[in-house]
């Protein structure tokens, strides 16, 4: 139990009945001391103003009994204003008792009396720092209980560190003790309450909005506080030059004495006594001290504003991404705003320190030179020239480090948004083996990134050379001119030893603010860029809800109007402002192009084009850009009703949808929906929870309409198989359910939000016929458990039509044909061809025999049914999937460090560390150098200015020479490298680890990996191995000059020594802790974020969106809180460091004042000049070396996904590259554990004749898990089709991920190696025995696992490249990339134009591709969101057509598309595969029925395989069952 917790549940003895004791404490010094002293007063005559000054004392503490009374009352801390004035009435009373024993009045009542008060103080001010036992707490955080003193040392954390140095800490330790104000539910509101007022505000007055003013004025009188604790530490650190000028005069008078021949009168009575040196040694001390306590609250206080600007921020982009449009999310993708929200509002809380030491650098400059006018004349102004001089280049640097800053940025955000694609469709990016392309694209995006980086680099060096050499250069030339024309009517100036050093420290001083201004100025700068990409997506258009009549809760009768209205409504997907903003990005990127063939002067014409001119492509779609997708849209949907939409694929079914619910741009007509809305989604919405939390969706439990939904729903059997039931993780985007179980839990979730309204976008095409039978009757039919609610379902089924009370039949964006089923077969038009040509048969049957044969199948399945895709959660007993991200426990460690100077390239590292030394040198010798000149000016002795000078220059110059030449190679060479291999072997790493990682590993943690722990690699590592090179060497420098001046320091230095490694030690251990759990806390944010954008449709048509934003402002504050302690930790550090600085400056002071006789005012003033900066550097050394271990962590992160286990190799030179020294050691102490021997196909054309056959196989997801698939063994003959069928879970897509070898063989070699529950980073502590304990037998080759064999060719003997390229397949989740039309059909560029035309044309899209602006170069969004799901699935079967393999696989290919489009697919692939093996998973059995062969799975296993003729005629057959059931069975079989 911390400090803080003890306090809260035992106060201190002397406070317990804490209002008594103010009474006595206060009362006693107003009752007994000041009448005591009024009475003395009066007695001895005393004049009438100290007897007004006693008395108004006595009146002061009266009024301070009641003031103490009441806050002691009402307040959980003390006041700051009483305990400031108790150490004010200390440290004044320390003086008067000084002054009364000097004066001999030891012995009187007046001094005993004013000790006692003295007691007093002492005693209330320690009674007034302990925490208080009563007190409103409310949602007070340990910093708001924290008194004055604790606040200006941070002793409120010290229970951390105590509790961090004896364990590791978690996140849990440091939970709700940042203040109130920065917490997101603060912030966010006032920030987005400014904003809104200042855009109302520049609409009125037709100016542009300005972000950066808002975030500005957002800080209010919190600018105050900061900007005084700024000047204040100015005022310090001048005060300390100007007690160094006195001290070093005192020393020189006592120099000049010695040296004089003069009587001991005459120098008694001409020089100060040693206790003025001590006076002043302490002075020194003190301001030391105070400066270093006003830097500690200036500091914090612009980290608080920046981390409550930050979490403003957040929710702010937060909330808007949940308001965009269609056009604005097109351009504002998921990747940029990530990085909004990683990068960009990181630089913008950063930059807070900024704006109050601009004013406080003016300050400090005027000043400085003020005293060096002082002390040099107008020599002095020689400075101000090279000021002056300075500014513009450090405002060009700038300005050129913002530019390069910005296209960084950008250029990052465009390689986050393609990784962030790439990560959330994995699976799919293995199955086409794209690995390699996305691999290239990624690293030319983050060639470009670096090529910017150099440039930031060389900016950023060149800073760091103004900074350093600043003040050298200013003392040159300013000396240069004063010893040449410094003195009376320009002769030469005396250079004395008081001179130099107090004009070096001042030139040090004045370097400081100086240089910043650069840095200052970039920072506003960077910002200011920070701030505008943040306003431009603050600006985007939002799509207004509000025309929909968004209902509220209550329930609404049909006597309000049809549940549903739409009158007159068109509607587009794109708006006249997304026209305008398209039309100039194309603009600009046709001037680009234009300029690049210019540059080409020629360009390949391409040989074979479609017939459609390009031109005319392009003018025609101007036209249509923003021409509306829904037309003379007129509906009425009454309440209680059941309404089908039905039409082809790309007819605007689900457009319809999108409209109602407000996704789309209505440009005329009216909606009406009344009463609250639940909707379910084409594409099924998941979360990353448990099943209990998706279905409940933040509403309160009711277990009789949760136990009804899970029931009608058909997830009872599902829940009895997973190990936690229904509290077992969902992985993210519903990883380890099948298509037709996340299908039903987003059913289940909309059953249960009991709303009036349901809006259905074919939830059915996903599950298999019987479940589809279910769900009908139970659910969604006119006597299921939304019977009574109004439902509106858009299905490409016909089977459920005559159900429905209301049809709609759509067709190229309109409502062709209304009414009902019987209505619309005799209107004889459109609805009545589709019915005629693929009729429902056996409906009457099926009525009165589906119940039965459905409950049979049922039953069977709750006791039996696989548990294949269900025993991907069966990890963990209690069904956790996605595992919390742990932070790594210790010290970082030199294997880590080693690992990026490795990165970094040793020769880099070592020769910037040698150059630091010799620059440091350099250094060191200017000032041994100036100190010798101004000895041997004051000795008189003979010497030339011009030899003076010229080494004083060359000195000069060789340091600056060397500063550049570090700077440049850590910055351009060594950090650009570093950065560069590990990115490149964390992207590479992460395209070849098994699938099972991603299952259990959420984007949001490995993009946190790509983004804030790349950038600190680029960033913040170079700028922080720089400073720990400087600070290192000028510690070092400090200490030589110091112990060499002053021998008897060095009896000092094992002492400091061990107190600074000790606090180093102790601080590192808990701020290790503090930066990894700060690291951890801002996956879950950006995870959240992410998996909120997927489901924006559902959350904004059910309203919640005020709901999302409080989680996102919890998962922000969690961050915050983290950084908050993180920077707290380092003011703690801060504050103790510099306070053991002071004491060097004492030690170093005190001993200069004793051995003033020996020293002189040279060594005394090097020895000063120094100490005075060994506060700033040795603080500065510990936080750079402790921020280079929390900048470690991004490594040690990184580096922990480089070192996870990858799968089998990709090919066949792979293979023989194969293993690491961690696999080395397993396969030593595992001799037989030798991967099996890869082969290359057997010919280039390899598979030939396309023959499957699997021998005996079993598979498994994970290790450690069921068996998904046991013993299936089945040949499939070449060039034959297989349909392959079973229920949901059976095993079927299993068998396509066994085919690719997503999954691999159980307990095969490369299943074993592959696996990363037990990985080379958990090896590290096993020995020998323990590896054969535990892997005995597993690396052992094949243990059972059976084997796939293509053309006779084992596949686990092949790399996977050579297999997986070899395979075509139409994927269950149809996946398109953000990119052109053209590289989503060939990402490798290896087809011609004629070729994708010809595919498209066989896939039956050539006309919609044609229509499209830029046809083949028409842009896909994010996820293909362009296109409808029916549509992304035919251009995947346009993708198979233009791999010309000879086996294809069709995984629930056409469950999105209408069924003439599904045979239109099927007819494709009968005429395009007729001499290819064909492998078709279809839940609709009509689209397997003319399969040569029927592959029944049940469990796991082979149940059935033989001609569908054959199965059809077994009664028994689970084939026929399923037949039966989708109103398939031949009439002459019944």
């Amino acid at each position: 139990m911390g400090t803080h917790e003890r306090h809260k549940d035992r106060p201190h003895p002397l406070l317990r009945g804490h209002h008594p004791t103010w009474t006595a404490r206060i009362g006693s010094r107003a009752i007994v001391r000041d009448p005591g002293m009024i009475i003395q007063l009066k007695q001895s005559d005393a004049a009438p103003s100290a007897l007004f000054a006693t008395s108004t004392l006595f009146i002061s503490w009266v009024f301070a009994l009641v003031q103490g009374y009441l806050q002691a009352k009402l307040e959980i801390r003390s006041s700051s204003i009483i305990y400031g004035f108790y150490a004010y009435c200390i440290m004044a009373s320390i003086i008067v008792i000084r002054t009364m024993h000097d004066m001999g009045l030891s012995g009187q009542g007046q001094f005993i009396s004013f000790c006692v008060f003295f007691g007093s103080l002492i005693f209330g001010f320690v009674a007034e720092a302990w925490p208080r036992q009563s007190g409103v707490r409310g949602e007070k955080g340990t910093f708001d209980e924290a008194n004055l003193f604790s606040r200006m040392t941070f002793h409120f954390v010290q229970d951390i560190f105590s509790k961090g140095s004896r364990q590791p800490l978690q996140e849990q330790d440091i939970a709700e003790r940042m203040p109130r104000r920065i917490q997101t539910k603060y912030s966010y509101s006032h920030l987005a309450r400014l904003w809104d007022q200042h855009v109302l505000h520049c609409q009125q007055k037709n100016k542009e909005p300005s972000l950066f003013w808002v975030t500005v004025i957002s800080c209010g009188w919190g600018w105050m506080p900061v900007t005084l604790f700024s000047f204040l530490q100015s005022i310090m650190e001048y005060s300390q030059v100007l007690l160094l000028t006195v001290l070093l005069d005192f020393i020189a008078e006592t120099t000049e004495a010695s040296s004089t021949i003069a009587t001991a009168d005459q120098t008694l009575t001409q020089h100060h006594p040693m206790v003025y040196g001590l006076i002043l040694s302490f002075g020194m001390f003190l301001a030391t001290f105070m400066s270093t306590l006003a830097a500690g609250q200036f500091f914090q206080g612009c980290a608080n504003l920046g981390i409550e600007l930050k979490a403003g921020l957040v929710g702010m982009v937060f909330a808007k991404s949940l308001r965009l449009s269609p056009g604005a999310r097109q351009r504002s993708t998921v990747g940029e705003i990530s990085t909004h929200m990683s990068v960009d509002v990181e630089r913008i809380a950063f930059a807070m320190t900024a704006f109050p030491m601009i004013v406080t650098s003016v300050f400090e400059i005027c000043v400085g030179m003020w005293l060096l006018y002082r002390q040099m004349g107008p020599s002095s102004l020689t400075g101000v020239g090279v000021v002056i001089l300075i500014f513009p280049v450090q405002a060009w640097t700038a300005k050129w480090l913002s530019k390069a800053r910005d296209q960084k940025l950008a250029s990052m955000d465009r390689r986050v948004r393609v990784l962030t694609e790439v990560l959330s469709a994995m699976k799919t990016v293995k199955m086409y083996c794209w690995e390699d392309s996305f691999r290239e694209k990624i690293t030319q995006l983050r060639k470009t990134e670096l090529s910017f980086l150099r440039k930031i680099g060389i900016a950023w060096a060149l800073m760091c050379i103004m900074f350093t050499s600043l003040p050298l250069v200013m003392s040159l030339l300013t000396f240069t001119v004063y010893s040449l024309w410094g003195g009376p009517g320009g002769t030469r100036g005396p250079i004395t030893p008081q001179l130099v050093f107090i004009c070096v420290t001042l030139f040090a001083r004045l370097g400081q603010p100086i240089g910043r201004v650069s840095g200052l100025a970039n920072t506003v700068i960077n910002m200011n860029v920070a701030v505008k990409r943040i306003q431009v997506l603050l600006l985007e258009d939002e799509l207004d809800q509000d025309w929909i009549g968004q209902p509220s809760s209550s329930r609404k009768s049909p006597e309000d109007g049809p549940a549903i209205e739409v009158e007159d409504g068109t509607f587009t997907w794109t708006s006249e402002i997304d026209v305008e903003k398209k039309k100039k990005a194309d603009a600009i990127a046709a001037a680009k192009v234009a300029k690049a063939a210019k540059s080409a002067e020629t360009e390949v014409a391409q040989p074979d084009r479609p017939a459609t001119d390009p031109a005319a492509v392009t003018d025609a779609k101007e036209a249509t850009d923003s021409s509306p997708l829904l037309k003379g849209i007129n509906l009425k949907i009454d309440h209680g009703s059941l309404t089908m939409v039905v039409g082809r694929v790309g007819q605007g079914k689900s457009s319809l949808i999108a409209a109602i619910i407000g996704e789309m741009y209505k440009l005329q007509g009216r909606v009406a929906v009344r009463g609250s809305l639940a909707y379910c989604p084409q594409s099924s919405w998941i979360i990353n929870a448990s099943v209990k939390d998706n279905i409940l969706f933040g509403k309160p439990m009711d277990q009789e309409r949760y136990n009804r939904v899970l029931d009608c729903c058909n997830l009872l059997p599902d829940l009895a198989l997973f190990p936690a039931n229904d509290d077992t993780e969902i992985g993210e985007r519903g990883i380890n359910l099948s298509g037709g179980q996340k299908q039903r839990v987003s059913l289940a979730r909309a059953a249960y939000q009991d709303a009036d309204i349901y809006i259905m976008d074919d939830p059915l095409s996903a599950v298999d016929a019987h479940v589809d039978q279910h769900l009908w009757r139970q659910l969604i039919g006119p006597d299921g458990l939304l019977k009574d609610k109004t439902r509106l379902l858009v299905t490409h089924g016909i089977h459920h039509l005559a159900d429905a009370d209301q049809i709609l039949v759509i067709k190229d964006g309109e409502i062709v044909e209304t009414g009902q089923y019987k209505d619309l077969l005799e209107a004889k038009l459109g609805f009545y061809q589709l019915i005629m040509d693929y009729p429902v048969q056996q409906q009457e049957k099926e009525a009165t025999e589906g119940e039965d044969v459905d409950a049979t199948i049922v039953e069977d399945e709750s006791a039996d049914r696989s548990v294949l895709d269900l025993t991907l959660v069966k990890e963990e007993e209690n069904g956790q999937l996605i595992q919390a991200e742990e932070a790594a426990i210790g010290s970082v460690g030199w294997a880590v460090f080693h690992r990026y100077v490795k990165s970094a390239s040793y020769i880099y590292s070592f020769l910037s560390l040698f150059l630091y030394t010799m620059s440091q040198a350099s250094q060191i010798g200017i000032n041994v150098w100036l100190q010798n000149w101004s000895n041997r000016q004051q000795l008189q002795e003979p010497a030339s200015v011009g030899e003076l000078l010229g080494v004083f220059a060359a000195l000069v110059v060789s340091y600056m020479i060397l500063d550049t030449s570090v700077n440049l190679i850590i910055f351009i060479k060594a950090g650009v490298h570093a950065s560069k291999v590990m990115h490149n072997n964390l992207l590479t790493k992460i395209l070849r680890l098994p699938i099972a990682f991603f299952d259990t590993t959420p984007v949001g943690r490995i993009v946190n990996r790509f983004s804030t722990d790349v950038d600190n690699l680029d960033e913040e590592m170079p700028t922080n191995i720089t400073n720990i090179y400087y600070f290192l060497t000028t510690v070092v420098g400090t200490l030589v000059v110091i112990s060499f001046t002053l021998p008897i320091f060095l009896a000092l230095v094992p002492f400091l020594a061990i107190i600074y490694f000790w606090i180093q030690t102790y601080y590192m251990r808990t701020s290790r802790a503090l930066k990894r759990i700060h690291s951890i806390s801002k996956s879950p944010l950006y995870q959240h974020f992410q998996e909120t954008l997927a489901g924006v449709s559902t959350i904004r048509a059910m309203g919640l969106q005020s709901r999302y934003v409080i989680e996102s402002a919890e998962k922000s504050d969690r961050s915050s809180n983290a950084h908050y302690h993180l920077l707290v930790a380092n003011r703690w550090l801060n504050i103790r460091l510099e306070f053991l600085g002071a004491l060097i400056v004492l030690a170093t002071s005190l001993l200069s004042v004793s051995k003033r006789d020996e020293l002189g005012t040279g060594k005394a003033g090097l020895a000063l000049s120094y100490a005075l900066t060994v506060t700033f550097t040795i603080t500065y050394l510990v936080q750079a070396l402790g921020s280079l271990q929390n900048q470690l962590v991004s490594v040690e992160r990184i580096q922990e996904y480089c070192d996870k286990n990858p799968e089998a190799p990709m090919t066949v030179a792979d293979g023989n590259k194969r293993g690491d020294e961690k696999k080395a050691e397993m396969h030593t102490a595992l001799s037989d554990a030798a991967p099996p021997q890869l082969h290359l196909p057997p010919t280039p054309q390899w598979p030939e004749y396309g023959r499957i056959t699997f021998k005996n196989y079993s598979t498994r997801y994970r290790e450690g898990m069921d068996l998904v698939l046991r013993d299936v063994s089945f040949e499939v003959q070449p060039g034959e089709s297989v349909g392959i069928v079973g229920r949901t879970g059976a095993g079927k897509s299993s068998l396509t991920l066994a085919l690719f070898r997503i999954v691999e063989a159980a307990d095969s070699y490369w299943a074993r190696a592959s696996h990363n529950k037990t990985d080379s980073s958990q090896l590290e502590d096993t020995s020998t025995e323990e590896l054969k304990d535990i892997k005995i037998g597993s690396l052992t080759g094949d243990l059972g696992g059976g084997s796939i064999e293509l053309d006779g060719v084992d596949i686990s003997t092949l790399g996977l490249k050579d297999l997986r390229s070899r395979l075509a397949i139409i994927p269950q989740d149809p996946t398109l990339f953000a990119g052109t039309v053209r590289e989503n059909l060939d990402p490798f560029q290896e087809c011609d134009d004629s070729e994708l035309w010809t595919a498209l044309e066989r896939a039956h899209l050539k006309t919609k591709i044609s229509s499209l602006s830029g046809a083949l170069s028409f842009e896909v969004s994010q996820g293909g969101d362009n296109f409808s799901v029916g549509e992304r699935s035919l251009i995947c079967l346009a993708r198979a057509l233009l791999r010309k393999t000879k086996i294809l696989v069709l995984d629930e290919a056409t469950a999105a598309v209408d069924m003439e489009t599904d045979e239109l697919i099927q007819k494709t692939i009968r005429e395009e595969f007729k001499d290819r093996t064909v492998l078709t998973i279809a839940h609709r059995i009509k689209t397997v029925m003319d399969s040569d062969k029927i592959l029944v799975m049940e469990k796991g296993c082979v149940e059935e395989f033989d001609h569908p003729e054959l199965l059809l005629r077994n009664k028994d057959s689970l084939f026929r069952k399923l037949v039966e059931q989708a109103g398939e069975l031949p009439k002459d079989l019944f």
